[in-house]
């Protein structure tokens, strides 16, 4: 971000905390960018003349004769097919020593999309995770979370998520992420050969957290742009929300803000949909479906974050570490895809629902009759089967390291349930059964 030329200068800070500075400006916009004595701010709050600004780096060592430069206008993000494959940081300069990228400029906040323009959801989103494609199918244009505590590799599997995924466009969004997990993106998008198509901005653990706050607007507007001015089918992966959530918390409590519920700000439902309702199905083809990681606190689904996360979204997805066989799924019971109606039976085989629900029925069998054992209670032989079940529906189905299509997917699951049980123990149409059942394809 370049200053326009003669820009005034000014030196008169009224007011200054650890994170913000307040002065009297003239035609000064909200969002604007500026700098603070060399470090980079933007405009949270303008009141007549009085501004109020966030400095990125924090404000230590600042005094109140510190020189503010205003850049004349937001923060934006120049767009051309030429985004594909690049890094860059929280102000769109490229991460990976490349040229920056010449195309039309454009500011990152833009409105959503007016509900006129958008279409019903209703085309499969394939990842080739079974706990996603079988049991919480996703759909173009829909907005979902994925809950994990922070000990899971939910980032491992967010770029496992980015190279299978049927889409045509990836563009990752990371907020606080390790040194470390930003190496592995790298590494994981350039040896899978998908690297051309993923665009990744990338505020890291080492960087001011305030930048988390323009991750989202860079991602969303590169979406939008593949998404209705080139058709394309794209995913927004965002990683972690917990942390862009922390970020606007640290700006409203130096602010000075009545702080609401989980000491967040009182704005957080509002900062949270701003940014989930981009998701959507274009008329013409294009769409953005978001998924975006929130990590929980001691896995507390009632945190002002996740609560207010749920309301927003269209379902959850819950990564969890199978206590039995130590593989990392997704939770079959506590995850949902609202939008699933849409596709499953419809754009997939017909027999998908009954399997999905006879595979998740029966897999509640096993923990009941994993909760009798504990509990020093004799099991059946109905029970010892399940037990049997659960151990192979997760090691053939569930683990998220397996990467399977969906018609795979639901013959593996009528083998699994020909292996354990009787068909009359199923509760699934006889139809599909005769048409499905191994020995009758057999």
């Amino acid at each position: 971000m370049i200053a326009k030329a003669f820009q005034p200068i000014y030196s008169r800070i009224k007011a200054l905390t650890k994170a913000t500075i307040t002065l009297d400006a003239d035609g000064v916009q909200y969002d604007e960018l500026a700098w603070v004595d060399g470090r980079t701010a933007q405009v949270i709050k303008v009141d007549g003349k009085e501004v109020s600004l966030q400095v990125f780096s924090g404000t230590e060592g600042l005094g109140t004769n510190a020189q503010v430069v205003f850049s004349g206008s937001a923060p934006n993000i120049h767009l051309s097919p030429l985004l594909a494959g690049r890094y860059f940081n929280a102000f769109g300069v490229p991460l990976d020593g490349k040229d920056k990228v010449q195309g039309e400029e454009r500011d990152v906040k833009g409105a959503t999309v007016n509900p006129v323009r958008r279409q019903l959801p209703s085309e499969l989103l394939a990842t080739g995770i079974a706990g996603i494609d079988l049991n919480n199918t996703l759909v173009t244009g829909q907005k979902i979370p994925f809950f994990a505590d922070p000990d899971q590799p939910y980032n491992r599997i967010l770029a496992e998520v980015a190279m299978r995924a049927d889409s045509d466009r990836i563009v990752l969004g990371g907020m606080g992420i390790s040194h470390d997990d930003f190496l592995m993106f790298q590494q994981r998008f350039n040896s899978s050969g998908a690297g051309d198509k993923i665009v990744s901005f990338i505020n890291t653990s080492e960087d001011p957290p305030l930048e988390r706050l323009l991750i989202p607007d860079l991602v969303c507007t590169a979406a939008e742009y593949f998404a209705y001015e080139k058709q394309e089918k794209v995913l927004v992966l965002l990683t972690d929300m917990t942390l862009y959530a922390d970020a606007l918390a640290i700006v409203s409590n130096k602010m000075d803000q009545i702080p609401s519920k989980d000491a967040m700000p009182g704005s957080l439902y509002s900062d949270l949909a701003r940014i989930y309702e981009k998701a959507v199905q274009f008329q013409n083809g294009g769409s953005i479906t978001i998924i975006a990681v929130t990590t929980l606190n001691d896995g507390d689904i009632t945190h002002a974050i996740p609560d207010n996360t749920g309301y927003i979204t269209e379902g959850q997805l819950y990564l969890k570490k199978d206590p039995e066989t130590g593989l990392t799924i997704i939770d079959p019971f506590r995850s949902l895809s609202r939008l699933k109606q849409n596709v499953i039976g419809i754009k997939t085989r017909e027999d998908h629902p009954q399997v999905m629900n006879a595979l998740v029925r029966l897999y509640a069998d096993a923990s009941e009759a994993r909760s009798k054992k504990e509990n020093g209670f004799d099991l059946n032989e109905y029970d010892e089967r399940s037990l049997r079940f659960a151990e192979a529906y997760t090691r053939e189905l569930l683990d998220v390291q397996l990467n399977i299509g969906t018609e795979e997917m639901l013959d593996r699951g009528w083998r699994l349930m020909s292996r354990f049980f009787k068909d009359y123990e199923l509760g699934i149409r006889q139809n599909l059964i005769d048409k499905y059942w191994p020995e009758a394809k057999s």
